[in-house]
């Protein structure tokens, strides 16, 4: 295993981050930590990257205890914060060259790691990190966790804030960075982007709600499923709410995704209590479960 996480907890005075985490990552997987904000994935990216100490548990990353091999840990990973943490007055290429010498090699040395990412960014190597754009920066980032051609790579939310094309890029990428041997830890809010991991956590509230594959963990959904539609999606879901049989209602896009609590729902049943709310174009239609469909209902 590249990754073993053992019984990790962490708290902040009165606020518990994790609690009793354990999971592990195959070498050459691609990994994601799937949660909202405050779920406690950058606190324990920080104890994988030898950044914070847990008050319980064990760890290990590229076969380094991350207590007393620090040193070797920091060697091995590459990390990306989830904010741009890179020197901003440097130009791309100074950054570049500045972190290959931190790690005692060269961007020529490491080229083919990178070169990818960075024909993308070399129109602008004399720009400062600064002035880029939220995707290049991106992309600069992700160049400097991978000069020193680590073992296991730790990318932290990092496609928060990039618009959809340079999200769809990114993740292309650390599938073909995948193919060259690196573990990769993935953590992001965004329910799309774990469809693309290999395997996925779903974490909230510092507790691990589920571990599995991400086709697996769709087929757990325990219920029917339906897309309702009307004209006033407002009253629609406070309608939804306040039927007696409703099990779960959440707002998905134009729909509302709903479950019911009885074993025989008849949606011409639920189109008529809708009908008496004044609502009108109402559409039910059975739908297939999303890994959010599974992560709301884990989290309940």
């Amino acid at each position: 295993m590249s990754i073993i996480i053992k019984n990790i907890s962490k708290s902040y005075k009165k606020v518990n981050a994790l609690k009793n985490i354990s999971f592990d990552v195959k070498a050459g997987e691609l990994f994601g930590l799937i949660g909202p904000d405050g779920a406690g994935k950058t606190t324990l990216f920080r104890i994988l990257t030898t950044l914070l100490i847990a008050d319980e548990g064990a760890a290990t990353v590229a076969g380094f205890d991350v207590i007393t091999d620090y040193k070797s840990i920091r060697k091995s990973v590459g990390y990306m914060p989830g904010k741009f943490s890179l020197y901003q007055d440097l130009t791309v290429e100074e950054n570049l060259e500045f972190f290959a010498t931190i790690f005692g090699t060269t961007i020529a040395e490491n080229y083919d790691l990178i070169k990818e990412i960075y024909v993308q960014i070399a129109p602008f190597k004399n720009r400062r990190a600064g002035k880029l754009s939220g995707g290049m920066k991106q992309k600069l980032a992700l160049c400097c966790a991978l000069i020193h051609k680590p073992k296991v790579l730790f990318l932290d939310e990092p496609t928060t804030g990039v618009d959809p094309v340079s999200r769809k890029e990114f993740w292309e990428m650390l599938k073909r960075l995948q193919q060259n041997g690196i573990t990769i830890l993935v953590s992001t809010p965004y329910m799309d982007e774990a469809a693309l991991c290999d395997r996925i956590a779903l974490i909230q509230d510092g507790k691990i709600l589920e571990i599995d594959t991400p086709a697996a963990i769709v087929k757990h959904y325990p219920k029917p499923i339906y897309n309702v539609s009307a004209n006033n999606m407002y009253q629609l879901i406070h309608s939804l709410k306040e039927y007696e049989y409703n099990h779960s209602v959440y707002p998905f896009g134009e729909f509302v995704h709903y479950t019911d609590s009885r074993l025989d729902f008849n949606p011409t049943e639920l189109k008529v209590y809708l009908e008496s709310k004044n609502l009108s174009n109402i559409s039910i239609e059975k739908t297939v479960a999303t890994i959010e469909d599974t992560f709301m209902e884990l989290a309940k």
